[in-house]
């Protein structure tokens, strides 16, 4: 017969991303430690409509996009163990506060629009560090992993792998998380040794984090959830910085449009934009029915911008 301590408790943790003035936003809680999260409740039809429930009721936002991400397991808090069940969901920020905090506060790495060079001076010699403390055959495979997802010796970024990225980062013991209850040495939030820039979060929420972005990297090449994100009326270059805050590079322009355009996404309302500091710019739409296109391209990214 089952105890209360084998009863497997089911939390709802959820993702809400926003982006504003080109920088992508994540809702926390805990000062910054914490996704939302609550309860599955026995009232809520399912577990996506219980997410949408209690995020309108403990944060006044209406979610547009939700989709389930992964299922965490958690063997640390308290008797029972919790199942994480994760959601990414896609609003817009009416009035940005303290509870709205930048992806790249979690993972600077991320972002490479502005050549942070937090890989060279930091991650690629930690790595190459944890590399060289293993033997034969590991030490190759160590490598190879570090030069794949981090683009090292010469290989291509890959904006989709924040996730494998930051497990990796785990796995080397480079991010405070990876060390529990010692993860804080001194109060400065960095992991011992070789850690890493980024703030860190409880249990595995920066893990699900890092599965929310990459989850939305994806997406945004062949769906058209961009729009999620976009005021109802919008520049197209409004539109570029926003994939490009998602996608944590630079984008061709001419590229960019041309293919917005072939897609048949936007169209024109009839007004501009005059604040602009220069030319007005026209201002466009999202098409709605392209949700029911099956076969809609969304919006795939074009080859970044070399710099």
């Amino acid at each position: 017969m089952a105890t209360q301590r084998d009863l497997v408790v089911a939390e709802l943790v959820a993702v809400i991303t926003a982006v504003q003035d080109g920088e992508p936003l994540v809702l926390t809680t805990a000062d910054g430690r914490r996704l939302p999260s609550g309860p599955l409740e026995p009232g809520h039809r399912s577990m996506q409509a219980g997410m949408r429930s209690w995020v309108e009721q403990q944060t006044g936002y209406d979610l547009g996009y939700v989709e389930q991400l992964y299922t965490f397991a958690d063997r640390d808090r308290g008797d029972r163990p919790v199942l994480e069940v994760s959601y990414l969901g896609l609003t817009t920020v009416p009035a940005r506060t303290a509870q709205w905090r930048g992806w790249y506060e979690y993972f600077p790495w991320e972002d490479r629009r502005d050549g942070d060079d937090t890989v060279a001076r930091t991650i690629a010699p930690a790595l190459a560090r944890w590399a060289e403390a293993a033997r034969g055959e590991d030490r190759e495979r160590r490598r190879l992993r570090a030069a794949v997802t981090f683009a090292l010796d010469g290989r291509p970024w890959l904006p989709g792998l924040t996730l494998q990225r930051y497990e990796l980062l785990y796995e080397a013991g480079l991010v405070p998380e990876a060390h529990g209850d010692g993860r804080r040495p001194g109060g400065d939030g960095r992991a011992p040794g070789d850690g890493v820039p980024g703030a860190d979060m409880d249990s595995h929420h920066r893990r699900i984090l890092a599965t929310g972005v990459a989850r939305l990297r994806a997406k945004i090449q062949y769906r058209p959830v961009v729009f999620e994100l976009m005021a109802e009326a919008f520049t197209l270059g409004g539109l570029q910085t926003t994939v490009e805050a998602l996608a944590g590079q630079h984008l061709h322009k001419q590229n960019f449009r041309r293919l917005v355009e072939q897609q048949e996404l936007v169209e024109e309302t009839g007004d501009v934009d005059t604040d602009t500091g220069g030319r007005p710019a026209k201002l466009f739409r999202f098409r709605r029915q392209v949700l029911d296109e099956r076969e809609a391209a969304g919006t795939k990214l074009p080859i970044p911008r070399t710099r």
